[in-house]
């Protein structure tokens, strides 16, 4: 995203300018302030997740322990506003880190909203929780980070891949863990 078109869209909800330019400041490497009729629900997408994800069901923010696509849509549609952020993640040693400290950031954005009068802001982070290393459910122990354990926007039956291009951006599947990550992560505003 160049300058101008940043500038461009933060004039139109200056009121989110400066949550947009920390996103900007600590990895995010663009945003689209959306409505969220652009974010794509569906049924297949949980299913994905129980028919080939290791991590089904090992976590309090994996299925079936997460939202269905039908509670996540009327969720988004109580709301007016959302930003879909991007991050890239290229395979560097490093990827991980950087990874954790954005999805970190972003939980830390949605507390900053909170507290400047945003009552409803509630962000979907991308892929699994990552404040655990074994998350508690395994051993039937209650979340001990739920102030910080945010769902993916895929664990709720977001469609990540269509939401991403409604809202202009590149997504496409990979074919080798090497390649860059494109992610995506959703903060629901007012």
């Amino acid at each position: 995203m160049n300058a101008e078109a940043i500038e461009d869209a933060l004039k139109m909800n200056e009121d989110l300018a400066a949550y947009c330019r920390k996103a900007l400041e600590n990895g995010a490497a663009h945003f689209r302030i959306t409505h969220p009729g652009m974010v794509a629900t569906a049924p297949w997408v949980r299913w994905k997740c129980q028919f080939g994800c290791p991590g089904y069901g090992m976590g309090y923010c994996c299925p079936p322990h997460t939202p269905t696509d039908d509670q996540t849509r009327a969720l988004l549609d109580s709301y007016r506003r959302a930003i879909l952020f991007h991050i890239e993640a290229p395979a560097t040693p490093e990827r991980g880190k950087r990874y954790r400290a954005f999805m970190d950031m972003l939980v830390s954005l949605e507390g900053e909203l909170f507290k400047d009068g945003y009552y409803k802001p509630f962000v979907f982070l991308a892929g699994p929780c990552i404040p655990c290393k074994k998350c508690g459910k395994l051993s039937n122990v209650s979340c001990l980070h739920a102030d910080r354990a945010r769902p993916a926007m895929e664990a709720c039956g977001i469609d990540v891949f269509q939401t991403a291009r409604n809202n202009g951006f590149f997504i496409q599947t990979l074919r080798v863990k090497e390649q860059t990550n494109n992610e995506y992560c959703l903060m629901m505003v007012d």
